[in-house]
């Protein structure tokens, strides 16, 4: 037991005793391993540098073997100023992370400013034994910013004995102004087959035999990273006996192997939903995670698509090349647009899988939906043959269809901005729109500006009266029609049959009654919106849940006040009170010359002229802007007892 004990305590893991000492050791970094040979032997040697990439793909090792050749070699006879016994010494601590020279730092437990303002004073003291004092800080994007701060002029400038590098898995992090500061080099993912061989070397060193199909799903699950795919090598090993076999992977890994998969692929090309549940169903009853099988079958059709657009056995990511016949023929037979479109509903399977307690239920729903793109795929076709029909009738598809016959509800637009009419500008390739308006109302016309077509449906002599249609007439070759914005106008497409002119909708009980209940609501409440609401003089229903309170010409400024939205939805309320449902209110000043005031003015709309008058005075309004208010009442002054 006490052997057993020891055993255990003095026992490495696979990653760290095959970690690359050397620059030939180094495996799938070729171009920085050269970079960085040749600014040691041109004494180019900067004295910033980051390492950057994904995780596993060798920053911190290099960082250790960079160290390494600046302070003894990569031989321990490189420098004549280090004897072989020193040199060896400061290399086995290099390696192991204990040299008191080269300073590894861990930079998400030490990322505040207080550890960077102790660096800053260890580094003008001198390297005991080496050449140079090297400071490694891994995951250096997470330092804070003050952190960075304090680092930038001793980045800048150090000692010439001190020498800086980093190694981050994410360098968007990183303040510019550290960057700009250092020599940058990109790790590249180790790729496949190198990933593959050196773990068949490191199982022949460990005593194992591996299948070359095990070795080769290891490494593509490994996703680039070599420690990811010696750490799935050592877990192998951990419960195997002298050999390592495909079956065993899987089952470590909770996958499926490849002939599942082409089954399943198979079936969902069918479209034989019950089986592919049952083949899933199998999988998962083997120890096949649900997750881990999604994301497979998601890289298996990937392989697929990749031979379905003539990809060749080098682009195959996950199945095995020896298949690529196979794999082309199930593409051919199945459709690049339906492994598409299956790809994209196992994308977004997988995302939902990952915060869901049910991802075998959803696996089974991605599966079921994709052996039904087969019935979607004829929603095209029947999109063709409805167009062909159409065109056999004569008919065109692409003309709006036919609006029901409507009487037209006159409306006064709601007041804008705007004071002036303005022209009505509509393209000439637009058919003529018809309009109506509210007969009883004029107002000037202008000119217009933009062209119309000049070939309206013909109307009766009433209804041409009634429309205010200032000229119509040729200018430069193109129809000229001109209405005065200022009036409700409502427009119809051209094929309505309805008629234009005077849109006597609503008998005229309807709007006696609904002004009547109008200013039955606006009695309810009281303040300057009461006197501004009893303004109105006409309320026209629109339909059943809609009114359009119309104001008497130049009655603008109490129309705006209701217009807000609060004042609306105060105004709303009372009428919902008054009648028991729910009505949409809407506002606008009737168009005409602002009437003389008489003597037998109301008194509602002498006290609402009265806060008008104050509202707009320009004290008031400084005051208002100041406090970020409004006048919402008006009192008359008091008088004092005598």
């Amino acid at each position: 037991m006490d052997n057993a004990t020891s055993q255990s305590q003095n026992y490495t893991v696979v990653a760290r005793r095959y970690r690359p000492k050397t620059f030939q050791e180094l495996i799938g970094q070729d171009h920085i391993a050269q970079a960085l040979g040749k600014a040691i032997s041109a004494g180019r040697v900067g004295h910033a540098y980051l390492f950057t990439g994904a995780r596993g793909v060798g920053k911190t090792s290099t960082a250790r073997i960079f160290a390494k050749a600046l302070n003894v070699g990569e031989t321990t006879s490189a420098l004549a100023s280090v004897d072989d016994s020193l040199a060896e010494d400061i290399s086995k601590a290099i390696d192991a992370g204990d040299d008191m020279d080269v300073i590894e730092i861990d930079g998400a437990s030490n990322r505040g400013i207080e550890e960077i303002r102790q660096l800053r004073a260890n580094v003008n003291v001198r390297p005991s034994r080496a050449r140079y004092k090297i400071y490694i800080i891994d995951e250096v994007h997470m330092l804070t910013n003050q952190a960075f701060n304090a680092l930038l002029k001793t980045l800048e400038e150090p000692p010439a004995h001190v020498k800086f590098i980093f190694c981050t898995t994410d360098p968007d992090k990183i303040p510019i102004t550290v960057l700009s500061r250092c020599q940058r080099f990109d790790f590249a993912p180790v790729r496949l087959e190198q990933i593959q061989q050196r773990l068949k070397e490191i199982s022949q060193a460990e005593g194992y035999q591996v299948d070359e199909e095990a070795l080769a799903l290891l490494a593509r699950r490994a996703a680039g990273s070599m420690r990811d795919s010696q750490s799935l090598l050592e877990q192998v090993m951990s419960f195997s006996s002298d050999r390592i076999t495909v079956d065993q992977v899987h089952a470590l890994l909770g996958t499926a192997d490849e002939g599942h998969l082409l089954a399943l692929a198979q079936t969902l090309r069918d479209c034989d939903s019950l089986k592919a549940l049952g083949l899933i169903d199998e999988a998962l009853r083997g120890g096949a995670d649900p997750g881990q099988l999604a994301e497979q079958l998601l890289n298996y059709l990937r392989d697929v698509m990749a031979v379905g657009v003539g990809g060749g056995p080098s682009l195959l990511k996950l199945a095995n090349p020896a298949g690529h016949e196979m794999l082309k023929a199930l593409a051919a037979s199945w459709g690049v647009q339906t492994i598409l479109s299956a790809i994209q509903i196992l994308d977004e399977s997988l995302v939902r899988m990952r915060t869901s307690v049910s991802a075998a239920t959803l696996l089974e729903v991605a599966a079921v939906q994709i052996c039904q793109l087969a019935s979607l795929a004829s929603i095209p076709v029947l999109l063709e043959a409805v167009r062909q029909g159409a065109g056999a009738t004569g008919e065109n598809t692409h003309r709006p269809p036919r609006p029901a016959a409507a009487q037209p509800i006159p409306q006064y637009p709601p007041p804008t901005s705007e004071k002036k009419n303005a022209e009505v500008a509509v393209a000439a390739t637009v058919p003529a729109p018809h309009f109506s308006v509210q007969p009883a109302l004029t107002a000037p016309t202008v000119p217009a500006e933009t062209p119309v077509n000049a070939n309206p449906a013909p109307h009766s002599s009433s209804t041409q009266s009634s429309m205010l249609v200032a000229a119509a007439g040729s200018q430069d070759g193109r129809e000229l029609a001109t209405v005065s914005p200022s009036l409700a106008v409502s427009s119809r497409p051209p094929h309505s049959t309805a008629v234009d002119g005077i849109a006597d909708h609503q008998p005229a009980t309807t709007s006696a009654t609904a002004l009547a209940e109008w200013r039955r609501a606006v009695s309810s409440i009281d303040g300057m919106l009461a006197d501004f609401a009893a303004l109105a003089e006409a309320v026209e229903p629109q339909g059943s849940d809609r009114w359009h309170v119309i104001f008497p010409p130049g009655v603008v400024a109490p129309c705006e006040y209701c217009e807000n939205a609060t004042r609306r939805a105060e105004l709303q309320d009372a009428v919902a009170k008054m009648l028991g449902r729910t009505i949409h209110l809407s506002f606008a000043v009737k168009p005409g010359e602002v009437p003389k005031p008489s003597m037998a003015t109301p008194q509602a709309a002498i006290r609402a002229k009265k806060a008008r008058e104050i509202a707009e005075h320009p004290f008031i309004k400084q005051i208002c802007e100041i406090l970020d208010g409004e006048v919402i009442r008006v009192d008359s002054p008091v008088a004092k007892p005598s």
